[in-house]
């Protein structure tokens, strides 16, 4: 494994997106736990991506305009629905309110559609992966599994390492309600700005 497939593929993770965004905000929202599930969700959400990636269905999304942009727009449409939810939510931020609320399979269920709506994030593994994977190999699917697995592991430890700062400032948050306020119509400006950013993205 090469040290610059490490360098790469950390400065494409550590580089706030949308599953960073959503697990900062369980972190802010449910405390150290809940950011800990998110960062699982996001990590599991990769999964689908580096199957096709391996199996050859990312090929047919990056040739294929129709399949391409069905996916974009499922994830626009996604992005929205969570940031609609996040500007009109005006409850509390306490632990047995939030555990009520949100499950811990809603929030893993959240972020691996995040993750899964992203039709980018497919193309990525399809155009990136294969440049540190020998073709004249003999077990060229098995270092790409080894690659994703890493990969994977750098996601869930970076995405832990963002909520669980942000559950740590979680008291200050709590204790300003202004605060509180302006923290959800970023959150909910910033997904707005990703759906954005993912609707103007070409292939």
């Amino acid at each position: 494994m090469s040290l610059a497939f490490l360098v790469t593929a950390l400065a494409v993770v550590a580089t706030p997106g949308t599953g960073a965004v959503f697990t900062i905000s369980a972190g802010l929202g449910g405390g150290r736990k809940r950011a800990i599930i998110a960062a699982t969700g996001c990590t599991l959400g990769i999964v689908p991506h580096m199957v096709a990636a391996i199996t050859g269905v990312a090929a047919l999304v990056h040739s294929s305009a129709v399949a391409f942009a069905a996916l974009k727009w499922a994830g626009v449409a996604y992005l929205l629905y969570l940031a609609w939810m996040t500007w009109r939510d005006r409850s509390d931020l306490t632990a047995d309110a939030d555990e009520a609320k949100t499950s811990a399979w809603t929030t893993i269920g959240r972020a691996v559609l995040i993750n899964l709506l992203n039709p980018k994030l497919t193309v990525f593994f399809f155009a990136f992966l294969p440049q540190f994977v020998d073709p004249a190999g003999s077990t060229v699917w098995l270092t790409m599994v080894q690659l994703s697995l890493v990969f994977m592991a750098m996601t869930w430890i970076v995405f832990a390492g963002y909520g669980v700062f942000a559950a740590a400032m979680r008291s200050q948050v709590l204790s300003r309600p202004r605060v509180l306020a302006w923290m959800r119509r970023t959150f909910s400006l910033a997904y707005v700005g990703l759906a954005g950013r993912l609707a103007l993205s070409a292939r």
